[in-house]
């Protein structure tokens, strides 16, 4: 079958779906990578074997004329290559991208793989937005959810039919890729290192990130700590720092910032524990990697990131948008003796282990897609 992957951009195909690909192609699929041009889009094809197909897409704002033209370039597309299956991801795929499927008779499988800013906030954007969200769901075969939490929102609100709907753990975790180097929970090193990674957007709680870091970097004696940040500047639609402020925070010094990398592994196996306050996930990818490498984790008490840690065995969870105990918690790591670290770090790669593996999340791929081309 020709099966289409429909994303936001070609970057998230490469860094997320990068396994799904693989295991579609294996099992004979021809696979279509249909994103916004970037500087991924050329390796999906050169290095994954894909076949790019360009669209331009606004990742952000909600501007209906320019989302009714989404919806009319996604139909051209699908009409012209003429998929028997389309896997959408990201909200503008899975609502547009799912109607305009519709359209071509063409059929569709949806992953919600976070609720995004539109359901964090109450306001008119995001009622039109589970309106639209109503209105498409009705007619993909299969809904894919990445924690319960999203999932029983979804049916409680009557935007899918629980009939419909599906739980993976995120995106799963390549375990072979991801695996803890060194032996798991090694001694760490001075000084102890703090690590985030994420795009520096409000909602992943970067500014409680470096309020913490404040704190903790305060309480303990000087060159004994550090804390990281790992991910790319994001301004656009006005939920990421401005850079101005970003680079006055940095300025201060209490956060190192790492840009971003191609290999996240190489950072994760020089961090002493990872750290994610996030408003809300889908399940965090860098955590389920974080977790598979052996690490400590600290994160937030919301949906999807609580999945990944279970308090007191593999990390600690903190309050969401509190950086006093963020604070807390990262002391409280980093004042840990060597062995309780240890066993922190082999309990998150157990986890990673029993929940998360890749695997699990393309079993239940392939078998939809086998069930909506039947």
């Amino acid at each position: 079958m020709r099966v289409a992957l429909v994303i936001n951009t070609s970057w998230n195909i490469w860094n997320f779906r990068r396994g799904l690909v693989g295991a579609l192609r294996a099992a004979g699929h021809e696979v279509l990578a249909i994103a916004p041009p970037d500087a991924y889009s050329e390796r999906l094809e050169s290095e994954l074997g894909c076949r790019y197909v360009p669209i331009r897409m606004e990742n952000k704002g909600t501007n209906p004329m320019r989302d009714l033209q989404l919806m009319r370039r996604f139909l051209t597309i699908y009409r012209r290559e003429r998929p028997d299956v389309v896997l959408h991801f990201t909200i503008k795929p899975n609502i547009y991208g799912t109607l305009a499927a519709r359209l071509a008779g063409v059929p569709s499988i949806n992953n919600v793989s976070g609720l995004g800013t539109v359901f964090l906030i109450e306001n008119l954007v995001s009622k039109v937005a589970r309106g639209l969200y109503r209105l498409a769901f009705r007619y993909p075969q299969r809904v894919f959810f990445q924690n319960n939490d999203d999932r029983e929102l979804f049916i409680r609100y009557g935007l899918v039919q629980a009939a419909r709907t599906g739980l993976v753990p995120g995106s799963g975790v390549d375990l072979a890729r991801f695996r803890p180097q060194g032996g798991v929970g090694s001694t760490p090193a001075a000084p102890f290192t703090f690590l985030m990674v994420a795009r520096v957007l409000y909602e992943k709680g970067i500014v409680e990130y470096f309020e913490a870091a404040r704190l903790v970097r305060a309480a303990l004696p000087a060159g004994t700590v550090r804390l990281q940040l790992l991910g790319g500047l994001d301004e656009a639609g006005g939920v990421g720092m401005p850079r101005a402020t970003f680079e006055q925070w940095l300025a201060e010094g209490q956060v190192e910032h790492l840009g971003t990398s191609d290999d996240v592994a190489a950072h994760l196996h020089r961090a002493d524990c990872v750290v994610l306050p996030s408003y809300r996930e889908g399940t965090p990818k860098t955590l389920l990697e974080a977790a598979a490498c052996g690490k400590p984790l600290v994160t937030t008490d919301v949906p999807g990131c609580r999945e990944t840690v279970q308090d007191g065995r593999n990390g600690y969870l903190c309050q969401v948008r509190n950086a006093t105990d963020l604070a807390d918690k990262l002391l409280l790591v980093a004042r840990l003796p060597p062995v309780r670290l240890a066993a922190l770090g082999q309990a998150s790669r157990q986890l990673a282990e029993d929940k998360f593996d890749e695997q699990l999340v393309l079993r239940q791929y392939l078998a939809a897609v086998a069930a909506a081309g039947s």
